[in-house]
């Protein structure tokens, strides 16, 4: 998994293929996972620690470069050992190590195996302009973990951290990313991947699809738990008509990560060429390459806030805002006016303005062409069911009852 800065994530060139169901043989196995705005972290760090993430998301061309963005995320209660002692864990599809240790201590049970290799992860502090790396030394254990209501996995791997830095209120990661992301976290082996907590319930026999799913709903809540995971399938009550599925991207770095080809309209404008990015619910926001940035930025009529970062609009531009298209396959992915804004009732949970209209698209840094070109965070993620599929590397998205809500 990547741990990193402030506060708390096909193979084949195709078309996106309307997928028949990707159902478990006997009801999906779900875990509740909670969305929090980490406030602690101060009300400036979110678009610094997430900008943080994505820099060292785009120059990892291997995985080996874990960031974690701590300021926003979602959050899983899991339970390690045996009995269980749950840990909160940040929810991250941009990494793959499940470790704990950050805030609450490891507590060895009988289930507890220390297998004498100390596992290596880099972590990114300071801010976005001037990122420091240092390796944190973890001590590999592999343990019983035990997901929702009695789903049990024995003989995980858990990275123990002797020590961590810029983590607050959370206890480490459950990665879900792609297995090689685990590449070179082992110091002794480091050829030697780790299977993640996906593979493992696949292997143990505990569900029949190496798939993961993913359930957000929008909320103006600091802190609620509006989303699930479901491992081994999919849950038909959280989306709308079919899935349709898009082939993981052979352009790296993307394709290290869950990366996916899309291009971008803005009303009927492209603003983004098809092209490599990554889907991750570590990231907070939206982002795209400098010049569709600018090209957004310049048909929305918005300016740079001086406090957040973000761009913000007047009511009347916010009025005048045309949809946002992720031309995503053979399927459009609409992200409507509302859906392009940050949360009102959370703008001083960011140091912003209550009055003020922020949009949630950010500038990457780079311009198109550079192999990540975009980032789809969880504001993009809470208005779509989102299902990634290992065995068949592709990512398949719905639309869901909140795609065209206007809570925001």
């Amino acid at each position: 998994m990547f741990p990193a800065v402030s506060l708390l994530t096909t193979l084949l060139l195709a078309l996106s293929i309307a997928g028949s169901l990707v159902e478990v043989d006997t009801s999906p196995i779900t875990l509740p996972i909670a969305r929090r705005l980490n406030v602690s972290k101060g009300t400036t760090n979110l678009l610094q620690s997430d900008k943080a993430r994505v820099a060292a998301l785009k120059g990892s061309q291997t995985g080996s470069i874990p960031v974690i963005n701590d300021a926003a995320g979602y959050i899983a209660a899991v339970g390690v050992g045996s009995p269980a002692k749950t840990y909160n864990l940040i929810v991250d599809t941009g990494s793959s190590n499940t470790w704990v240790g950050a805030t609450t201590p490891y507590v060895k049970t009988s289930t507890s195996v220390n297998t004498g290799q100390p596992v290596s992860v880099i972590y990114g502090s300071g801010s976005f302009s001037g990122m420091a790396y240092n390796d944190i030394i973890r001590t590999e254990y592999t343990d019983t973990v035990t997901l929702g209501k009695g789903l049990i996995i024995t003989k995980q791997s858990i990275g123990v951290a002797s020590s961590s830095t810029s983590f607050t209120n959370v206890d480490g990661i459950l990665g879900i990313g792609p297995e090689d992301l685990t590449l070179g976290s082992l110091i002794k082996s480091p050829a030697k991947t780790i299977p993640t907590i996906t593979e493992n319930l696949f292997s143990q026999g505990t569900i029949s699809q190496k798939v993961v799913s993913v359930s957000f709903r929008p909320t103006t809540s600091q802190e609620t738990t509006n989303g699930e995971l479901t491992f081994g399938g999919t849950d038909a009550t959280k989306y709308i008509g079919s899935i349709a599925y898009t082939p993981i991207t052979t352009t790296k770095p993307a394709s290290t990560y869950w990366g996916i080809n899309e291009s971008i309209t803005y009303g009927s404008t492209t603003i983004l060429s098809s092209t490599a990015g990554i889907v991750d619910t570590g990231t907070t926001f939206l982002y795209i390459a400098t010049d569709a940035y600018t090209k957004y930025q310049s048909a929305t009529g918005a300016t740079v806030d001086s406090t957040t970062g973000l761009l913000v609009v007047s009511s009347a531009k916010y009025n005048a805002l045309k949809n946002l298209n992720f031309n995503i396959g053979s399927e459009t992915y609409v992200l409507t006016p509302n859906a392009q804004i940050w949360p009102r009732s959370l703008n001083t949970h960011i140091g912003g303005s209550s009055t003020a209209i922020y949009l949630i698209v950010n500038d990457i840094g780079t311009p198109s062409g550079q192999g990540m070109d975009f980032v789809n965070g969880y504001t993009f993620l809470e208005r779509f069911y989102s299902v990634f599929d290992t065995a068949n590397s592709r990512v398949g998205f719905a639309k869901t009852s909140y795609t065209d809500a206007t809570t925001n």
